[in-house]
């Protein structure tokens, strides 16, 4: 059959050769049309259904995350953007919070429901790529059995969205690819739009993507009109946020310093970048990972979609320079997965139900829900406790800690008096067990939350959580301690032991002393 015009203007991106091409005839970019295998729609959806019936179980133990504390106080102060975040979580939150106040369940639904659909997600990439049965429930497997998506359905932050929303894309992606149908780039495009207002970071996925396609290809979808149309409109819905930064000093761009210092500091910097990488894939999608990249780079029949495999590695290779997270990189865990599923299924290195996959996944599944909550909290006392975990564990504790100072004060001072602390976490949790106690609600000038709220009243004390003595007289004459933060469990995180101050004489006026509170600026400030 003689080739059509399409099939011609494919060929200029590169690609396989066809049987009977001369060596002059130039291989398409797109793979050749072929049925879709059968998809494995019961396994999945019951793999889909465990996990999220397995984050919903422990959804309500220990306590509330750090930034979720965060996100339901910036949320009860709505705008078009926050210093470290876009607005949709924070909003979203509170919107949940405000359905059923107080639920853990309820806040982490969404979560538990996003991870489930993650799962059947990677089976779907793992079919447009040719999997088969046994390779799209190996692909479904391995997210579920991975850490990171275990540990990120279990919590309503930014990277829990993020991760699914560039699964999604990807699958978008890889679907183009063989079909070429472009009704999918304005889905591509309102998954980007959405993911932009979660999260600025997905704009480095996008950009690497973009260099990998004109490196590679397939070039064919940087000339579809609907494509930079459905760019633009992302674009413009980024607007009000941009503007939002613009007005308030960019501080987006020094919340990413302070990322790379911690990364650097505290979390191993460069050296632990690609063994945390593979330690968040888990063992089953360490495994699958490997072959994935591999068999992206390196094979033949994955030409089409080398473009994903280079996205990665380029991806990698941006954040081990800035400092980045190695969950930053793990919204294209899915598509390696699937890849290296079905590599291994044209290999036939693989035949269903062997015994050894099924170990490798049971040990997998094993070691990764150790992640959750599953076990006593008084199992977080050891040195080498989880500490994401540890810091779910103790925030009534903090408010009671604060509430008995602030009961301490005498009654014409406890009325006016302020609450600051030294952290976000911290005034995330005053502002949400705080009322119940009587408190006020709190300030911070820590990272996002000094944008929320600042004091206006110059005069009154000041009741102090967490900072040093040196610290707190550099803008109050009396400093003094008056309380420590401890927790019922006994847990040694980052909050316990935490001094609480009395603080009074303040040396300047608010309006001058808020600036100098905020860590943030001072960081920007900093050489």
């Amino acid at each position: 059959m003689p080739p059509t015009a399409r099939d011609e203007d494919t060929h200029r991106d590169g690609g396989y050769r066809p049987p009977g091409a001369t060596a002059r005839t130039r291989a398409p970019a797109a793979p050749p049309t072929a049925p879709l295998p059968p998809l494995a729609l019961l396994p999945v959806c019951a793999v889909a259904c465990v996990t999220a019936a397995l984050l919903l179980l422990t959804a309500d133990r220990f306590g509330y995350f750090s930034d979720e504390l965060y996100f339901l106080a910036a949320g009860r102060s709505p705008a078009w953007g926050y210093a470290d975040q876009p607005p949709l979580l924070p909003l979203l939150t509170h919107a949940l919070d405000t359905a059923a106040p107080g639920s853990l369940v309820m806040l982490r639904a969404p979560a538990a429901a996003l991870t489930a659909l993650g799962v059947l997600t990677a089976a779907l990439t793992a079919r447009e790529l040719g999997g088969r049965r046994a390779a799209q429930l190996a692909t479904a497997g391995a997210y579920a059995v991975s850490p990171v998506m275990l540990q990120m359905g279990h919590l309503l932050i930014t990277a829990t969205l993020d991760i699914f929303l560039t699964t999604v894309g990807v699958w978008l992606l890889v679907r183009w690819v063989r079909t070429r149908r472009d009704r999918l780039l304005p889905l591509l495009g309102l998954t980007a739009a959405v993911s932009l207002q979660v999260k600025f970071l997905s704009v480095g996925f996008w950009a690497v993507l973009l260099v990998a396609l004109l490196l590679v290809g397939p070039r064919e979808l940087l000339r579809r009109p609907l494509l930079w149309a459905s760019a633009a409109g992302v674009l413009l819905t980024a607007v009000p946020g941009l503007l939002w930064q613009a007005r308030a000093g960019w501080p987006q761009l020094a919340m990413t310093g302070v990322i790379a210092q911690e990364v650097a500091a505290e979390e191993g910097g460069r050296a632990m970048f690609l063994p945390t990488v593979l330690s968040a894939a888990g063992l089953a999608g360490a495994l699958l990972l490997c072959c994935g990249l591999a068999w992206l780079l390196i094979a033949r029949r994955a030409r089409p979609y080398r473009f994903l495999g280079l996205t990665f590695a380029g991806l990698c290779a941006s954040y081990l320079v800035v400092h980045g997270r190695p969950y930053y990189v793990a919204g294209l865990f899915a598509v390696l997965w699937a890849a290296g599923a079905t590599g291994l299924q044209h290999l036939r290195a693989t035949r269903p139900r062997s015994w050894s996959t099924a170990v490798v996944y049971l040990v997998s599944a094993a070691l990764a829900v150790q992640v959750l909550p599953v076990y006593p909290v008084q199992r977080l006392t050891r040195s080498s406790a989880d500490r994401l975990a540890m810091e779910s564990v103790g925030w009534p504790d903090l408010a009671a800690s604060v509430a008995r100072v602030y009961r301490g004060l005498p009654a014409d001072r406890r009325r006016r008096a302020l609450l600051v602390t030294d952290r976000y976490d911290q005034a995330g949790a005053l502002d949400r067990f705080g009322p119940g106690l009587g408190l006020p609600r709190p300030y911070s000038g820590h990272r996002g939350y000094w944008y929320l709220r600042r004091p206006a009243d110059d005069t009154a004390t000041v009741v102090f959580v967490g900072a040093d003595a040196p610290y707190l007289r550099r803008f109050f004459t009396s400093v003094r301690r008056r309380g420590t933060v401890t927790n019922a469990d006994r847990v040694h995180n980052l909050n316990w032991g935490t001094p609480v101050w009395v603080c009074e004489g303040l040396r300047r006026p608010w309006r001058t002393t808020w600036p100098g509170m905020s860590h943030l600026s001072a960081y920007a400030a900093s050489p």
